[in-house]
């Protein structure tokens, strides 16, 4: 069962959110059904979602038969309500191998982790159809663009094109219906640096803002703060560092929504520093002095993207059941940026005036 969108943009990588999206189904079993496994009796009701994958929803226990959990050689019976939560995602078609490198933080039979560089897209979309993380994994286990079994290609989340860090993938179907089931009850932690506007007040929140299309700007999200539109999603956040006119947060995703971050913070007044689409490619903060404003273009070119990164990824290993954490440093480009805005702390701190910075200008 394939969900659908009137939208073309939804497949697009720039709008598909970290959080895979989910489907909530029930089937009342007919009172005239015979006897038959539970494995095939959705495979029957969903015939385009292979045995395999039903299987593997089941064991992680994303099947309910009135409300309690089976095994797969269940026996139906007249009646029974069986619940379904269905992880959904876009059909890449043909996915060709391509041989890019990864970097890759681990790797066992069930799951890999790799560390996105900023810049590469996640999935294949509408103008990005090679060069893709998706197409980096076919090349490194040379699938076979022409089995439909590997359309997903492990993915169970996602994070934007410019956006850094980590990201898990499944191996195979078990463990992408663990990781995803995982996903949809929000137990999955993760944690994103990013350098924003401003300095939040108070220094550790929560946003929670419903999130969904802007009515007059496709291309951007935008937060419903009364509830009446979009998704629900929570962002919990802390000031790692001040550097006067931005500031260095920690943010915690307890829901996965597209652009989360990026408008949950611009909501209360402090977007990410050089986010072109949600207005942080300005002085949002800060003198008028000539000499500031040069230094901030100049961070914009040493940056020329949203310094936002996966930091940390914490989960419950599909099979052994341990719980994993991992985590990455800063890519160059954000660490100098950082490094930049530190030495600017340094000159205020010792009274050197925004007119005067002469080095910080070259």
């Amino acid at each position: 069962m394939d969900i659908k969108t009137d939208d073309k943009l939804e497949f697009s990588d720039e709008f598909q959110g970290e959080d895979q999206e989910f489907k909530e189904l029930d089937i009342k079993v007919d009172p005239g059904q015979g006897s038959l496994r539970l494995d095939s009796f959705i495979n029957e009701k969903l015939a385009k979602i292979s045995r395999n994958k039903i299987q593997g929803a089941i064991q992680a226990g994303l099947v309910t038969v009135n409300g309690t959990h089976q095994k797969s050689n269940y026996k139906v019976r007249p009646n029974d309500i069986i619940h379904l939560v269905i992880p959904s995602h876009p059909d890449a078609g043909k996915v060709f191998p391509e041989k890019i490198p990864l970097d890759i933080v681990f790797e066992d039979e069930d799951i890999l982790l790799v560390n996105k560089t900023p810049g590469m897209v996640v999935h294949p979309a509408h103008g990005n159809y090679s060069g893709t993380l998706v197409n980096a994994v076919a090349g490194y286990y040379n699938l076979d663009p022409e089995n439909p079994a590997t359309s997903r290609y492990g993915l169970v989340h996602r994070i934007d094109k410019e956006t850094s860090g980590l990201l898990v993938l499944a191996k195979n179907d078990y463990a992408h219906a663990h990781l995803s089931k995982q996903f949809f009850e929000h137990s999955i932690g993760r944690e994103y640096w990013a350098l924003v506007w401003g300095e939040p007040d108070p220094p550790v929140g929560t946003i929670t803002a419903n999130l969904g299309r802007d009515p007059n700007n496709r291309q951007k999200m935008y937060a419903f703060t009364d509830g009446s539109q979009g998704k629900h999603a929570v962002t919990h956040y802390q000031l790692l560092e001040s550097f006067y006119y931005t500031s260095l947060i920690s943010c915690k995703l307890e829901t996965g929504r597209t652009h989360q971050i990026r408008v949950h913070l611009k909501l209360i007044g402090h977007p990410l520093f050089n986010d072109i689409r949600y207005g942080g490619d300005r002085l949002v903060k800060g003198t008028i002095f000539t000499k500031y404003k040069q230094f901030v273009q100049n961070c914009f070119k040493l940056m020329p993207r949203f310094p936002l990164h996966a930091r940390s990824l914490d989960f419950t290993h599909p099979r052994t059941g341990e719980r994993m954490f991992f985590e990455v440093p800063l890519p160059n480009d954000f660490q100098q940026l950082l490094e930049k805005w530190r030495k600017y702390v340094l000159h205020k701190k010792e009274g050197i005036m925004e007119n005067e910075l002469e080095n910080e200008t070259e």
